[in-house]
C-alpha cells in the first residue's frame, strides 16, 4: 500500500509539472525509473511491495500492447504504403544484423555465455521501444516518412523478436518446448498467428465500430472504450492461441482503420491517461529492480550496453538503408534513435518466466537492466537536441533530397500530420 501511494502520487507531482516537463529534456520514463531507484536506496523494505514477477510481466505486456495498437492506429497507411522500403529494410536486414552483432558482442563481452544465451541477450536486446520514441514519431520537424519508418519499426521488432528469444532459449536447455524446437514453427505460432488474431479483431472490430457511429448506436464517448476494448480483444486471443500479442495489437491497428478511421484518435486519448499510467508503473518498478541490483553491475555490462546502443544498433541500420538514397545524418539520426525501453523489459521478463536458473541468466538480467537504463537515459536527453540539429541539416537539403521526396511521402518539405501530443 505503501507503495502504490508513492507511485501516485509521484503521478500527481507529473501531471501538476507536465506543462514544464514538456519543454524540458526530462522524459517521464527518465523520472519514475529515477524516483524507483531512489526509493528503494532510501527505503529498502519497499522491495518486497513490489509484487511477483508474474503480475509485473502481465502490467509490461498490457501497456506496451496498448502504445503498440496506439501507434498502428495512427499510421498513415497511405504514408506506409509509400515507404514500405525503409521498414522493410530495417526488419529484414537490420533485425537479422541486429541479432548477429548483438549475439558477437555478448560472446565477447561475456565469455561465460553459450552461443545461445549470447542469442537470448541479442534477442531481448533487439526491438526499440515505441514509448521512448515517441517525441520523435511526433515531431513535426523530422519528415514523415522517416517518422513512419521508425514508428512500424518499432510496432513489428517486438513481436519478431519472440521467435527468435523462444527459439533461443529452447537451445540454450532452458524452455519449455525443448531441445527440438523449430524457429518455423515459431515463426508461423508467434508471427502468422498474431498477423490472423490482429487482422481478424482489428477488421471486424473496425466495421462493427463504423456501423454503431453511422446508425447512431453508440455514444461518442463511448468511442473511445470500444476502440481500446479491441487490443484487449488481442491479449486474450493470442494468449488462447499461442500467437504473438504484440504482433496481434500491432495489425489491429492498422486494420481497424479501414473501416474507423477514427480508432487512432480515441486509442490515443485512452493511452495518453490509462496506458501511460500503466507503461509508468512498469519504468517505476524497474528503477527499482535496478537499484536492488546495483552493486551486482560491472565494467562488461555497461560496456555492452554502449555497444548495444551504438554499434549492435547502428551498423545493422546503417547496411539496411544502403542504397536507399538517405544522407549520411539520416542514417546516423534512425541508427541512434531506437531506444530500448518497455519491449526489452516484457521481453526480459519473458525469458525469466520461461527459465529455470542456469550459469548465464544473472549476466543476461544484469545487461539488459543496464542497457534499458542507460537507453532511458542517453536517448532521453538527446531526443531534443537530436530533433533540433537534424531539423537545421534538413533546411540545407535540396527539395529532391529523398528525406524530402513529396512522392515517396506525400507531404511537403515543412508539411506534416498533425502530431498527437506525446505524454
Amino acid at each position: 500500500m505503501t507503495l502504490l501511494a508513492i507511485f501516485l502520487a509521484l503521478v500527481f507531482l507529473q501531471v501538476l509539472l507536465s506543462a514544464a516537463l514538456e519543454k524540458s529534456w526530462v522524459t517521464p520514463p527518465m523520472i519514475f525509473a529515477g524516483a524507483g531507484m531512489g526509493l528503494l536506496v532510501l527505503m529498502p523494505g519497499l522491495h518486497d511491495q513490489a509484487g511477483s514477477l508474474e503480475l509485473w510481466l502481465h502490467l509490461a505486456e498490457a501497456g506496451l500492447v496498448l502504445l503498440l495498437f496506439t501507434d498502428a492506429s495512427r499510421t498513415d497507411l497511405q504514408v506506409l504504403r509509400r515507404i514500405r522500403g525503409l521498414p522493410g529494410r530495417l526488419l529484414s536486414a537490420g533485425m537479422l544484423l541486429t541479432l548477429l552483432l548483438g549475439a558477437l558482442l555478448a560472446l565477447a563481452c561475456f565469455s561465460r555465455l553459450t552461443v545461445w544465451e549470447a542469442g537470448i541477450l541479442a534477442a531481448i536486446l533487439a526491438p526499440t521501444d515505441a514509448g521512448l520514441g515517441q517525441i520523435i514519431v511526433n515531431s513535426p520537424r523530422v519528415p514523415v516518412k522517416i517518422r513512419q519508418a521508425l514508428n512500424v519499426e518499432a510496432g513489428l521488432n517486438d513481436g519478431l523478436s519472440v521467435p527468435f528469444l523462444l527459439f533461443f532459449i529452447a537451445l540454450a536447455g532452458a524452455g519449455a518446448e525443448g531441445n527440438h524446437a523449430s524457429l518455423l514453427r515459431f515463426i508461423v505460432e508467434q508471427l502468422g498467428g498474431g498477423v490472423l488474431i490482429g487482422g481478424g479483431i482489428g477488421g471486424v472490430g473496425g466495421w462493427l465500430l463504423n456501423v454503431a457511429t453511422r446508425r447512431r448506436w453508440m455514444t461518442a464517448a463511448s468511442q473511445q472504450l470500444g476502440a481500446v476494448a479491441l487490443p484487449l480483444f488481442c491479449i486474450l486471443a493470442s494468449e488462447a492461441c499461442g500467437a504473438s500479442m504484440f504482433i496481434a495489437a500491432f495489425v489491429a491497428g492498422l486494420a481497424v482503420q479501414l473501416r474507423f478511421r477514427e480508432a487512432g484518435r480515441h486509442s490515443v486519448e485512452f493511452t495518453e491517461n490509462w496506458g501511460q499510467l500503466l507503461n509508468l508503473s512498469v519504468f517505476f518498478l524497474f528503477g527499482m529492480i535496478v537499484a536492488k541490483d546495483w552493486t551486482r553491475f560491472g565494467a562488461a555490462h555497461a560496456l555492452y550496453a554502449i555497444l548495444s546502443l551504438t554499434v549492435v544498433r547502428m551498423i545493422p541500420v546503417g547496411i539496411a538503408l544502403s542504397g536507399a538514397g538517405l544522407g549520411r545524418a539520416t542514417v546516423l539520426f534512425m541508427g541512434w534513435f531506437g531506444p530500448r525501453g518497455l519491449a526489452s523489459i516484457v521481453l526480459g521478463l519473458v525469458y525469466l518466466e520461461h527459465t529455470a536458473r542456469h550459469p548465464g541468466e544473472s549476466t543476461i538480467r544484469l545487461a539488459v537492466m543496464m542497457t534499458v537504463l542507460l537507453s532511458i537515459m542517453a536517448h532521453g536527453l538527446s531526443a531534443v537536441p537530436g530533433i533540433r540539429l537534424y531539423a537545421r541539416h534538413l533546411r540545407r537539403l535540396p527539395l529532391g533530397s529523398p528525406e524530402l521526396d513529396e512522392g515517396a511521402c506525400g507531404e511537403s518539405r515543412d508539411a506534416s500530420a498533425t502530431p498527437t501530443k506525446h505524454p
